[in-house]
């Protein structure tokens, strides 16, 4: 079995848990801890676990969004961290007492029931790393946090069961935005936040009769909105839009079966 749940998505944090197996062979593998301590521990709460069911953590990148609580979370709770070498350099290179595992582009990884290839992507960060995940028999892809999407990350997402994607901004909201102008070109720049039409053009690349779920997922608050990403993936999708979840900032999305 394999199943996933966004514990909440946008620019004030990211949280995606991962769940393979059963029974006592059941790996759960949080990705990304973008939140403060008791705030995750909260949104672990509403989704049914403990933070001792947490088998390790895996970090996307250094941004605080994202990496939050995760040094105080491996502490507590004596949970072991991978990210690459690049993250916990540009993170202050802290010390998790023997818990940090380096992770690399291309390179597979085994946690109990799950199997990890992380890759590269182009985001302004010192060395980020998306993922695709199996149980070895289902696939879910996690892709967010890039500027553009490169022949290599089309080539780690293809064939997927099921993708959660990054949706930042509508383009046209951002121009208009009361955003500074280094800041627009930032997030609209080929290392900044996908918008929402080059989002799409990834979903079409990767579409296939099989892909049971696509969740769209850090959306900007003040640069896009859930009614456009929607409109946008129904003429993607087509006849499949229904299977189509957007995940917001307050609670993610419920379990998603793959």
């Amino acid at each position: 079995m394999l199943r996933f749940r966004s514990l909440g998505s946008g620019s004030t944090g990211n949280a995606t848990l991962i769940e393979a197996g059963s029974g006592g062979h059941t790996t759960r593998l949080l990705i990304d801890c973008g939140f403060g301590l008791r705030h995750l521990e909260a949104r672990l709460a509403r989704a049914g676990l403990a933070p001792t069911d947490i088998t390790a953590i895996f970090i996307t990148h250094e941004h605080g969004d994202h990496i939050g609580c995760a040094h105080a979370f491996s502490r507590r709770h004596d949970v072991a961290v991978w990210m690459s070498e690049g993250t916990w350099l540009a993170s202050g290179a802290r010390d998790y007492e023997g818990r940090v595992f380096f992770a690399r582009d291309s390179e597979a990884i085994a946690i109990g029931e799950l199997q990890l290839r992380p890759f590269t992507v182009p985001h302004d960060a010192r060395e980020p790393l998306q993922l695709r995940c199996s149980d070895g028999a289902r696939h879910l892809g996690i892709l967010t946090d890039l500027g553009h999407a490169t022949p290599h990350v089309i080539a780690q997402l293809a064939g997927l069961d099921a993708l959660l994607l990054e949706f930042n901004h509508d383009s046209e909201l951002l121009a208009g935005s009361g955003y500074p102008p280094f800041l627009k070109q930032r997030v609209g720049g080929r290392w900044g936040h996908l918008s929402n039409d080059a989002a799409a053009g990834i979903a079409k690349a990767l579409s296939h009769a099989s892909l049971r779920h696509l969740v769209a997922a850090h959306l900007s608050e003040q640069n896009n909105r859930p009614e456009i990403v929607r409109t946008i993936m129904a003429q993607v999708l087509g006849a499949h839009a229904d299977e189509m979840l957007t995940a917001n900032a307050a609670e993610g999305t419920p379990w998603l079966d793959v």
